[in-house]
C-alpha cells in the first residue's frame, strides 16, 4: 500500500496529529491552524476522539470521562452554551491505595491544575440506544461514588483568548490529564449528594468549599448529562467506566511540595502530593 501524503490525510486526523505534537513539544495552548480548526461542535469532538486515540498508544484506552464548565458563569466566560465532555485514559487514573498517597511530578505538566470533584464508577452499561437518561436511571447504574481530584494542564493558556476559541478547548480534551480517585463508597445511596459539602485544602490551609448541588444541580444530573452527550455522538458508558462530574471548588495550581486534600463529607477524602 502506498503511503498517504499529507494532502490525502483526512483533516480531522491531521488536527489530532497537530494536537499530539503540541503536547509532546510542551507548547503553550493555542488555536489549531485555520485549515484544521473545528468548524462546529461535532468536529471539535471528532478531533478530541482522534487525539485521544493517538494518546492511547502510550496512556491506555479510554476508561472514563470528565465534565468541564458545569456552571453558567464558567460557560459564559468561555463563550459556550453547554458543558464539555472529555476522555480519561487508563494510565492517567491514580486509583486509591490505602497504604500510599498519590503522587505526581509538577515537571511532567506545563502548568498543573487540580480540581475537586465527585466521581462515579459504573456497575452496568449505559449505551446510546438507552438515551435519553435521567437522574433516576443513571443512579441505578452506579456501583460506587468517591471523592476525586482531576488532573489537568492548561499549558499556560491565555484565558482572555478562550471566548474566541471555545471549540479548541473541546478538541484539546478539555485539558484533562487524568484523575486521583478516592476509596470507592459502595453504599453511597444513603448520602445526600446534592447537600454534600466539599472542602479543599493545600498544606492543611483551606482554599475553597462547595456543595454537590453546585455541579449542574446534582452530581447525578451531571452523570446523566454525560451519558446523553456521549449518546448524541453514538457512544456509550460501559461497566467499570469512571466519571468525574465537575469541580465543587475553583481550580487550583499546586506547586512542588504541596499536599492537596479534598474532603467530601460522607464520601471520605482523597489526597495528592505534588513532587
Amino acid at each position: 500500500m502506498r503511503n498517504r501524503t499529507r494532502t490525502t490525510v483526512p483533516r480531522i486526523e491531521r488536527a489530532g496529529e497537530w494536537l499530539l505534537a503540541a503536547h509532546r513539544a510542551r507548547a503553550a495552548f493555542a488555536p489549531l491552524p485555520a485549515d484544521l480548526a473545528p468548524r462546529d461542535v461535532d468536529e471539535a469532538y471528532a478531533i478530541q476522539s482522534e487525539f485521544a486515540s493517538m494518546r492511547a498508544d502510550t496512556l491506555g484506552q479510554v476508561t472514563g470521562y470528565k465534565i468541564a464548565l458545569t456552571t453558567p458563569a464558567m460557560r459564559a466566560m468561555v463563550g459556550v452554551s453547554d458543558s464539555i465532555a472529555g476522555c480519561m485514559l487508563d494510565k492517567t487514573l491514580l486509583r486509591h491505595r490505602p497504604d500510599a498517597v498519590a503522587r505526581v511530578r509538577a515537571a511532567d505538566y506545563v502548568r498543573l491544575i487540580v480540581e475537586f470533584e465527585v466521581g462515579f464508577e459504573l456497575a452496568e452499561d449505559l449505551p446510546s440506544i438507552g438515551a435519553p437518561y435521567d437522574r433516576k436511571r443513571v443512579a441505578q447504574a452506579v456501583a460506587a461514588a468517591m471523592p476525586a481530584l482531576e488532573l489537568a494542564d492548561d499549558r499556560n493558556a491565555d484565558y482572555s483568548l478562550l471566548p474566541g476559541n471555545a471549540l479548541m478547548l473541546t478538541a484539546d480534551n478539555a485539558w484533562n490529564e487524568g484523575a486521583v480517585l478516592g476509596a470507592p463508597v459502595r453504599d453511597w445511596q444513603h448520602i445526600d449528594l446534592a447537600a454534600l459539602q466539599g472542602v479543599a485544602t493545600i498544606n492543611a490551609a483551606q482554599v475553597g468549599t462547595g456543595h454537590g448541588r453546585d455541579v449542574m444541580g446534582h452530581p447525578l444530573d451531571a452523570l446523566a448529562w454525560l451519558a446523553n452527550n456521549l449518546a448524541s455522538r453514538g457512544f456509550g458508558l460501559w461497566r467499570g467506566d469512571v466519571v468525574i462530574t465537575g469541580s465543587l471548588v475553583t481550580s487550583k495550581f499546586p506547586k512542588p511540595g504541596d499536599l492537596v486534600r479534598f474532603e467530601a463529607g460522607s464520601l471520605g477524602a482523597v489526597e495528592l502530593y505534588v513532587e
